[in-house]
């Protein structure tokens, strides 16, 4: 069997389910709640297989899956999002991702995210820093817009746009296609742990609203907020989502 190192891995997990997930709309024969489940547990199954051949002494977290808190005592732990965006995957939107992290001692050290109805990977091992003009723009949830973002956007002079999954927003900044991502009101850790750490292997700015760094692997895996963002934008949207917190 073939000797993977983890940059490969990632990549070939974030590929292999983004290709089942995408199989799984084929002839239109699921659609809405069924298509989701189906898809989330088909490619679940999947990954937990490969995992087991692969890293069997690594911990792993994923949404929809037991946790039995074991990757608590493992110092490496796989973090993954077979579907990021689901509401945008049924309803056959694009902006959906899948997310695969390896995170070693709370820290994302190889990630991959995918956008599979582009057909696109992005491994932190092989991710060009961002740079080039600015784009004007600050992405949002489209479906739990953080309160007070408009006005963040505002103090700054970007405009807002909403978007869908998590991985999409954080490569629309890693596209150059916004300057910022800005997200508060709660995510969990597999929502953001390969977008971070894509993000960080590309030179963004990645931390918690208050300027903190985003810490993996934790008992409770709520993650309230985040920020990703190009490094010339962090001292201004930090500094103004700090004035508008003392206005709420």
């Amino acid at each position: 069997m073939r000797d993977l190192d983890d940059d490969d891995l990632a990549y070939y997990l974030a590929t292999g389910i983004g290709d089942i997930v995408k199989g799984t709309r084929a002839g239109g024969l699921l659609r809405g709640r069924s298509l989701a489940r189906v898809a989330n547990e088909v490619a679940q199954n999947w990954t937990d297989e490969v995992l087991a051949v692969h890293r069997p002494d690594d911990g792993t977290l994923s949404e929809g899956v037991s946790d039995d808190l074991s990757r608590l005592e493992k110092s490496r732990v796989w973090i993954i999002d077979v579907i990021d965006g689901t509401k945008e995957f049924s309803t056959g939107r694009s902006d959906w991702s899948v997310h695969v992290a390896l995170v070693v001692d709370g820290h994302p050290t190889v990630a991959s995210v995918g956008l599979p109805d582009s057909g696109r990977v992005f491994r932190s091992d092989q991710v060009d820093h961002v740079d080039g003009p600015h784009s004007g723009t600050m992405v949002i949830s489209r479906n739990n817009p953080p309160p007070g973002s408009r006005q963040v956007a505002d103090a700054v002079g970007l405009e807002v746009r909403p978007m869908g999954s998590a991985g999409a927003k954080m490569l629309s900044v890693l596209l150059g296609d916004a300057d910022v991502y800005l997200h508060a009101g709660g995510q969990d850790e597999w929502d953001q742990a390969a977008p971070v750490g894509v993000a960080l292997a590309a030179g963004l700015h990645a931390s918690r609203l208050d300027g903190s760094p985003i810490v993996f692997n934790k008992p409770d895996t709520h993650s309230p907020d985040v920020l990703i963002c190009r490094p010339e934008f962090t001292e201004k949207i930090l500094a103004a989502q700090a004035a508008q917190a003392t206005r709420t």
